[in-house]
C-alpha cells in the first residue's frame, strides 16, 4: 500500500514567523506554544490555520504473547474490559476527550472478543489477537496488508466527516512489548533500553519480560531490519498497524496528526520508516514516563507538548495537551500585533 505525501512547502515559512514575531510580546516569550503554531499552519499552508472536528481514534487489539503471561502483569482479557469502559463512557479517554469537546472513536482492530454487534463500536478486527510471536510472526503478510488497508480508510472516512486533526490512541495487553521490539529493530538499540515497566510490571516480572523479547528477537534474528513491513508484520499488533497507515494517510490528507505515548510513537516510528514525511505532519503530544519513549524521541528528532510523567496510552496524553494545541492556534489567529494595538515595539539598537 502506497501513500503519496508530500513535502510541505516553505513557501510560507517567513510570513508565518513574522506573524508570530509581530505579536504584542518579546521574541519568543509563548515558548512552546509558537513552534507549535509555527508547525499547524505550516502543515495548512495558512496564516489563519483551524483545528476543524479533532477526532481521536483509540486502536484496541489483543497480542498473542499475552495469554502466556510472559510479558504482561494484567491478563489478555483486560483489553476487551477496557473497551467495554471505553464504550460506556467511564475511561480516562472518555473523561478528557469529553472535558475537551473531542470526538472519540473506539476500535476493535483485533480483539480476542466476539462484541457481536454493539453500538459505539467500530469493527475493523482482522483475527482474535496476533500470533504468539515466540513460535512464529504475529501475522500472516495478508493480516498485515489487510491491516494497513483498514487503517487508512478508517482516517479516510473521518477526513470526509469535515475532521482535519486526528489523534491516534491504544489499548491492548502487551503492546508495549511489541512497541519495544519494533523500537529494537528500527532504532538499532538494545531490547534491555527499549522495555519498561508497561502496565505496572514489578522488578521480577520486568526481568521475566526482557528475558522473554531476547528470546523473540533470537527466534527472529533472520528478520530484515530494512523492511518496516517484514518487522510490522513479524512483531507489531494489529492496533500498531492500523494506527501506522492511519498516519500514512492522515499526512498524505493534510491533516495534522496527533501521536500519544510509546505504543503511539511506535506507531509512527514503523510509519516513517515508510515515507519519512510523515513526521512533518505530527505533533507528539507527551513525553510517556516508559524508558524506552526517551530514545524513541530522540531518533525521530522530535520534541513532545508536555511531560506530565504519562504512560497510560487509549489516548490520553492527547486529549490533556489539546487545549495546549488550541492555545498555539488561537494565539495565532487572535493576539493582537504591535501595529494593530497601537503598542510600542523594541527599540532597535
Amino acid at each position: 500500500m502506497k501513500f503519496n505525501i508530500k513535502p510541505i512547502s516553505s513557501a510560507l515559512d517567513t510570513a508565518i514567523k513574522s506573524k508570530i514575531g509581530s505579536k504584542t510580546k518579546p521574541l519568543g516569550a509563548l515558548g512552546k506554544l509558537e513552534t507549535i503554531a509555527f508547525k499547524i499552519a505550516r502543515i495548512q499552508q495558512t496564516l489563519i490555520p483551524q483545528l476543524q472536528h479533532p477526532t481521536i481514534i483509540v486502536f484496541a487489539a489483543d497480542h498473542g504473547i499475552a495469554k502466556e503471561g510472559l510479558v504482561n502483569s494484567y491478563p489478555q482479557e483486560v483489553t476487551f474490559q477496557m473497551v467495554m469502559n471505553f464504550l460506556s463512557g467511564g475511561a480516562a479517554i472518555n473523561v478528557f476527550a469529553n472535558q475537551n469537546n473531542i470526538n472519540l472513536k473506539i476500535v476493535d482492530a483485533g480483539i480476542n472478543y466476539d462484541f457481536g454487534k454493539i453500538e459505539g463500536l467500530i469493527d475493523t478486527k482482522i483475527a482474535m489477537g496476533t500470533e504468539n510471536y515466540l513460535l512464529t510472526t504475529a501475522m500472516r503478510e495478508q493480516q498485515c496488508d489487510k491491516a494497513l488497508v483498514k487503517g487508512a480508510e478508517l482516517v479516510q472516512s473521518i477526513f470526509d466527516r469535515g475532521s482535519n486533526v486526528v489523534g491516534f490512541g491504544e489499548m491492548g495487553i502487551g503492546n508495549t512489548s511489541s512497541s519495544a521490539l519494533l523500537m529494537s529493530m528500527i532504532c538499532n538499540i538494545s531490547i534491555v533500553d527499549c522495555v519498561g515497566n508497561g502496565t505496572g510490571a514489578n522488578s521480577e516480572q520486568l526481568e521475566l519480560k526482557i528475558k522473554t523479547l531476547v528470546q523473540v528477537l533470537e527466534k527472529h534474528s533472520h528478520v530484515d531490519t530494512t523492511n518496516p513491513l517484514e518487522l510490522l508484520q513479524t512483531f507489531g499488533g494489529f492496533e500498531i498497524a492500523q494506527m501506522c497507515s492511519g498516519m500514512l494517510k492522515a499526512a498524505e490528507l493534510g491533516m495534522v496528526i496527533l501521536v500519544d505515548g510509546f505504543i503511539s510513537s511506535a506507531a509512527i516510528l514503523v510509519a516513517q520508516s515508510i515515507n519519512k514525511n510523515v513526521l512533518d505532519y505530527a505533533i507528539f503530544t507527551h513525553h510517556s514516563d516508559e524508558q524506552g519513549h526517551t530514545k524513541m524521541l530522540e531518533f525521530m528528532k522530535v520534541e513532545p507538548v508536555m511531560n506530565l510523567g504519562m504512560r497510560l496510552g487509549e489516548g490520553s496524553g492527547i486529549a490533556v495537551s489539546y487545549p495546549i494545541i488550541g492555545a498555539a492556534v488561537n494565539f495565532l489567529n487572535k493576539m493582537a500585533s504591535f501595529e494593530s494595538a497601537q503598542v510600542s515595539n523594541k527599540v532597535k539598537p
